[in-house]
């Protein structure tokens, strides 16, 4: 039946309200499937994004000398921007892809709902076909018998199909409807957030920054600058390097014990 309908051999029951609250429907279904992807890659991107900031922080308190000014303070703000982001990347995840997957949930049953209606509207028009087709042979064999249950059939049909198409004239435009105050309420959270972890994390960039110009401006003062220090207080005296000095020690040595010897 459905591939006669089709190719045009019968005609079918039609309901534009339907197919627009259809046409509706999937476009719905569409935004909510890659609105639901990208967030589930952006939370990804955050979480690698929150491994490339610990490593880099570890290596920016490993280079820090710890004599360094501020040192302390550096290494306690590379351990709250983690704690940052593992909140951030925890409040999305919680917060915002968790309403958004149940969202979501509710467009596969629809789906399955609709498709049934489709199926029950199948079997209406066939059944409506059948009937015109058996009034038309009882009428000259005057078959009685079978048309009553033809009829019974079509009334079974139609029932089970207009019961289903009714609830989805009222579901479709419901969920659809529902699409405002969904995503009203799922930016808001999803932007509160960004704001959050945006302001905190700047907070903290702005105190490692006046870190590292303190350190900057005492260095250019001499405060860690190496002092050079003299082995000999003689200045007349040609300062000796180690090595050479250890060699003349074992020189030294030598020629003691060997002249000791020629003595003996």
């Amino acid at each position: 039946m459905s591939l006669l309908q089709n190719l045009g051999k019968v005609d079918r029951t039609a309901d534009e309200i339907f197919d627009e609250h259809l046409t509706n429907f999937n476009r719905q279904h569409t935004c909510a499937t890659r609105l639901q992807k990208e967030f589930s890659n952006y939370i990804r991107c955050v979480r690698a994004v929150q491994n490339a900031s610990k490593s880099l922080m570890e290596a920016i308190t490993e280079v820090y000398e710890s004599q360094w000014t501020g040192s302390e303070v550096l290494y306690g703000q590379a351990k709250t921007i983690d704690t940052q982001y593992q909140q951030f990347s925890y409040k999305l995840a919680d917060q915002v892809l968790k309403q958004l997957d149940t969202y979501a949930l509710q467009f596969p049953e629809m789906k399955k709902k609709i498709d049934k209606r489709g199926r029950k509207l199948v079997d209406y028009d066939s059944q409506r076909h059948s009937f015109q087709s058996l009034q038309a042979n009882a009428a000259k064999r005057k078959d009685d018998l079978k048309v009553t249950r033809g009829r019974e059939q079509l009334e079974e049909a139609k029932s089970t199909y207009e019961v289903l198409n009714s609830e989805l004239h009222d579901e479709l435009p419901a969920l659809y409807d529902s699409r405002i105050l969904f995503l009203v309420t799922n930016l808001q959270t999803l932007f509160a957030c960004e704001q959050q972890f945006h302001s905190e994390t700047s907070k903290v960039y702005a105190e490692l920054e006046a870190i590292v110009d303190k350190l900057a401006t005492e260095s250019q003062r001499g405060s860690y600058t190496l002092k050079k220090i003299n082995a000999n207080s003689n200045p007349s005296s040609p300062q000796q390097s180690p090595v050479k000095a250890n060699l003349s020690i074992v020189n030294n040595v030598t020629n003691g014990s060997a002249n000791a010897n020629g003595r003996e």
